[in-house]
């Protein structure tokens, strides 16, 4: 099959779909992943066929704007208030990425189509060449369950009719946000308009659409009221090659003391990074951990740091968590993933969307202490938390079996096979 798999978003965004791609073109599939243009080399380095989608949405999330953004909401509502302040801005950007969607479609002409939810024109593709989509995501936000409140939502305990009304919510903005540039697509391809334009539920003939997605049962167990055509693969881990190796002075560090803390906040580092910095080096400092602190500091130096932490650009997770004694970071799906596969307890410090989320989901699965807000990022409590990170065996005993169980699992393999069926269950026309 010719497979298009459309995601827009930060390299967490993508990273997944890159190895689920290179799964995809090891049993045989001709696959071509569009996203921002920053990702091309990444893409095609992996072996897969890139698709161009412009990167002027980055560019916002990038700006001063877009970092205040990341720190204020909290949750759905605020970023909702948040979103409709920037949607002038916004809205020509969206249009592009839709037009750039279609431009690449045309080009590939796919046997089936994998979107991301960010990626609203998946369905509608899939339908103008009569061939089977599936939403693929690794965050359950999509598809209603009463088990749990939507990502984003505040959790009050108010049961399944609270809960599902979230997924509710979810579903009409994202139709309420991208109707008029599917709609205008639509007119523009001579592609009949529909009384709902986008539905990632079903398709135009009321059939459900799959739901795929990366994640593990055992990091959170597949809800019950899910449709047999929503499932859980497992993640979707790229893994390192064989050979890559780090630097020297990365190598020296490890091998020179205890295992150390990671810090690490991924593309994320808010409006005043380098507060942010200052808390994590003396919560180190004053806790006597080592500690590797990634990029992101906002003009913090390694001449500015003592001899027990050390700074690095970007190391491969797959190769560095095994190596650590526990990680910290922003709690975005894939970090999160990777620092549980290693089995290494975790504190998140999230900004915004579905980080707290997996925060409160690590915390609940005994493999971390609670979450701190970044606004409330303070050396105080990192001093707590790093301690709980070293000293709870308890807490590294659930982290270490977490991993164990994560390791034994192919989410790709599982992904692929699920893929396959789909496609199979609904001959492609050629």
């Amino acid at each position: 099959m010719k497979i298009l798999i459309l995601t827009i978003g930060s390299r967490g965004d993508v990273q997944p779909y890159v190895a689920l791609g290179q799964g995809l073109k090891a049993t045989g599939h001709e696959v071509t992943l569009a996203t921002c243009e920053r990702f091309r080399g990444f893409i095609e380095d992996r072996g897969l066929n890139y698709g161009f989608i412009s990167d002027d949405l980055l560019k916002i999330i990038d700006s001063d704007q877009g970092k205040a953004l990341m720190e204020d909401t909290t949750n759905v509502f605020r970023t909702i208030a948040a979103m409709i302040k920037m949607s002038r801005q916004v809205a020509p950007l969206r249009r592009k990425a839709v037009e750039d969607s279609w431009a690449v479609a045309q080009a590939v002409k796919p046997d089936m189509v994998l979107f991301h939810p960010k990626a609203v024109l998946g369905p509608a593709i899939a339908e103008k060449f009569d061939v089977p989509c599936i939403l693929a995501t690794p965050i359950p936000m999509i598809v209603p369950t009463g088990e749990f409140p939507c990502v984003g939502f505040p959790d009050f305990k108010l049961g399944g009719w609270y809960n599902r009304l979230g997924y509710r919510i979810v579903n009409a903005m994202i139709k309420a946000s991208s109707s008029k540039d599917v709609r205008a697509w639509r007119k523009q391809t001579d592609t009949p308009v529909k009384r709902t334009n986008v539905d990632y539920l079903n398709d135009q003939a009321g059939n459900p659409i799959p739901a795929l997605h990366a994640l593990s049962s055992h990091v959170l167990p597949r809800p019950s009221d899910w449709p047999e055509t929503a499932v859980m693969s497992g993640y979707w881990f790229l893994d390192t090659d064989d050979d890559w190796l780090p630097p020297e002075e990365l190598q020296a560090f490890l091998d020179n003391g205890p295992p150390p803390i990671y810090v690490g906040f991924g593309s994320m580092s808010g409006r005043n990074p380098k507060r942010l910095g200052g808390a994590v080096i003396e919560a180190l400092e004053r806790t006597g951990h080592r500690g590797i602190l990634a990029t992101g500091w906002g003009g913090l130096q390694a001449s500015d740091l003592p001899d027990t932490i050390f700074m690095i650009d970007q190391v491969p997770h797959d190769w560095l968590f095994p190596r650590v004694a526990a990680v910290v970071h922003h709690g975005g799906a894939g970090s999160t993933a990777a620092g549980l596969r290693a089995g290494k307890p975790t504190l998140i410090c999230p900004f915004f969307a579905d980080q707290p989320f997996w925060g409160k989901t690590v915390h609940a699965l005994g493999a971390g202490p609670k979450p701190i807000m970044q606004k409330k990022v303070t050396m105080d409590g990192l001093t707590k938390g790093f301690d709980q990170l070293i000293h709870n065996d308890e807490m590294r005993q659930s982290a270490e079996n977490i991993g164990e169980k994560l390791r034994a699992e192919d989410g790709v393999g599982n992904a692929v096979a699920f893929i396959e069926k789909v496609a199979a269950d609904r001959p492609v026309i050629a």
